[in-house]
């Protein structure tokens, strides 16, 4: 039993996996002030509530994309669990290339799921990361990640609008009956959807023209579910891509 951790922006999301298949997932907010033991506490009910405990781990993969988290975090799974992870990082075969400006600048959370995506659905394909930040990153056929696009995700537009505007209401990010809204909330909600579709399905059009060539499009991250029945540019939604690519990367770095 392997646990594959994502520590994001806005949350921390625990996988449990069987091989390569998921059997829970568990979110909790990223706060860089918890302690090791308060994350140990949270760990130990996760996978009480999976009917698990700590013996049946047998290891523990990381892809973080917050540094100051990382040391309570991982001191946790030492005291808990008696397991210092792997951390997905330099000097971990991941078994795609990066061929961007500068490699280390490439999200552990992004190496993850372009793994996932080019292994699970083949090459060449874009993948798109709907987090805290929108994330675009394209896989060619040899399994190269060749660029990638970063444009604010749609939590982090919306919370713009309503913390630099006095009378604008935080709403919940959700597809709006109709673009033809009628109050401030259902407008707000209307904007923000299509706004960002709009940047989706502009992006994607622009990797085509630009590449010149077919290629999938895989969708994963929480607010990703939202579009893919408004549009048919979109060929995979995948919520689990990222433990996913996580299991690959472990079975590359662990076996004979």
């Amino acid at each position: 039993m392997l646990i594959a951790v994502d520590i994001g922006n806005t949350n921390i999301v625990l996988g449990f996996l069987d091989g390569s298949k998921v059997m829970g997932t568990y979110r909790t907010t990223t706060k860089a002030n918890h302690t090791s033991d308060e994350y140990g506490l949270m760990i130990t009910q996760f996978l009480a509530l999976s009917g698990l405990q700590a013996g049946d781990i047998d290891d523990v993969i990381i892809a973080s994309v917050v540094p100051n988290v990382m040391h309570s975090f991982r001191a946790s799974l030492i005291k808990f669990l008696d397991i210092d992870p792997m951390i997905v990082g330099p000097g971990v075969r991941s078994g795609v290339s990066i061929r961007i400006d500068d490699p280390k600048s490439l999200g552990a959370d992004c190496l993850a799921d372009c793994v996932g995506a080019y292994y699970v659905y083949g090459g060449p394909v874009l993948v798109a990361d709907f987090g805290t930040a929108t994330t675009f990153n394209y896989v060619n056929a040899k399994g190269a990640i060749v660029s990638g696009l970063i444009a604010p995700g749609i939590n982090t537009a919306a919370g713009a609008l309503w913390k630099q505007t006095a009378q604008l209401p935080e709403v919940e990010i959700t597809k709006p009956q109709s673009v033809l809204a009628t109050g401030t909330k259902t407008a707000m909600q209307a904007g923000l959807y299509y706004n960002a579709l709009g940047g989706v399905e502009r992006i994607i059009r622009q990797f085509r023209e630009e590449i010149g060539e077919p290629f999938k499009v895989v969708v994963t991250g929480g607010l990703g579910s939202i579009f893919i029945d408004d549009t048919d540019m979109i060929d995979v939604y995948d919520p689990q891509l990222m433990f996913k690519g996580m299991a690959l990367i472990y079975r590359r770095n662990t076996s004979a």
